[in-house]
């Protein structure tokens, strides 16, 4: 989303009825991980795909809107977002398997889709059990993780536009590659469907077992944190190049790089957006410095800084 929009400045006016919920000036440091960032001038919660595809086609088109799922892999700046931001979870959570299908709404845990397959036999989504976040992020980022990646698995997608158009998407439509999707940043992916491999329940689960132990020994999982910062370059992996740049442990106010697992921000007590992000920025330079490698962020990074000396 654009952070300098011009956005008209009677648009709450304008917004549509909805059977969903909408707040003005809404906080969302509560709705991410990190636990930080300031408000959005209007937060929608919609109903379900219906109510959200009808406040869409009805909104002004010069008004932002930008998803949020569980708020795993972003940064909200302190300045908060602009325009509309929309969050799914209730009418949006639901995980259900069909012969050899997972088929999840947009925000449920990505974890939960490799938990439902193992309950139905269905194997081949485990390493989404090691994916931060909602499958609507999933898939928009084309997650991976211990191997596979969402593309491997995804079937179709259920998109909705800016303009309200309700579409149903393949693999191949989504224009994939390591760590992308083809997406507009305002498209919102409402639910997916992957396609998994009949399999021993018992197995699968062992699997399942076997990447949540991974991620438990290798990450920092009870601090607030938004999984991995920066993608990993062709032949490398982020976090050996920000150890070998002397990062791990580097702390800028109230966020620190993890001394488990150094491509992990950490906040610490009283971080904020700014901190957060002034700390990756850090990495990069170090990461540049030492290695001549440019880091490429894999969180999310939105909405406006506050202005300086100022709330």
């Amino acid at each position: 989303m654009n952070a300098t929009a011009s956005i008209p400045r009677d648009f709450r006016d304008a917004l549509p009825t909805v059977k969903g919920r909408i707040a003005f000036d809404a906080p969302l440091a509560r709705f991410t991980w990190f636990g930080v960032g300031g408000p959005a001038d209007v937060l929608f919660r919609p109903a379900d795909v219906d109510d959200l595809a009808s406040f869409l086609a009805a909104l002004p088109d010069d008004v932002p809107v930008w998803p949020l799922g569980v708020g795993s892999n972003v940064i909200i700046r302190d300045g908060g977002v602009r325009g509309v931001a929309i969050l799914l979870r209730a009418g949006f959570a639901n995980v259900d398997a069909d012969d050899d299908l997972v088929v999840a709404g947009a925000g449920a845990l990505a974890a939960n889709v490799a938990r439902r397959g193992a309950d139905a036999g269905l194997g081949g989504l485990e390493f989404m059990s090691g994916v931060p976040g909602s499958v609507g992020g999933a898939v928009r980022m084309n997650a991976g993780a211990y191997g596979g990646e969402v593309r491997d698995v995804l079937v179709s997608a259920e998109v909705v536009t800016r303009d309200g158009k309700i579409l149903r998407l393949n693999t191949d439509d989504l224009g994939f590659a390591y760590r992308h999707s083809d997406l507009a940043v305002d498209d919102i992916v409402v639910r997916a469907a992957f396609r998994g491999v009949e399999d021993d329940p018992a197995l699968v689960r062992q699997r399942l077992l076997d990447v949540q132990t991974k991620r438990e020994e290798s990450q920092p999982l009870r601090s607030r944190t938004g999984g991995s910062t920066f993608r990993n370059p062709e032949g490398c992996k982020a976090w050996e190049l920000i150890d070998a740049a002397g990062c791990r442990g580097m702390r800028i106010g109230g966020a620190q790089v993890s001394e488990k697992h150094c491509n992990f921000l950490i906040a610490l007590y009283g971080a904020t957006a700014a901190d957060i992000e002034a700390l990756g920025q850090a990495v990069h330079a170090a990461v540049k410095q030492s290695s001549g490698i440019d880091l490429h962020w894999e969180i999310k990074r939105v909405g406006r800084p506050l202005p300086e000396g100022g709330a």
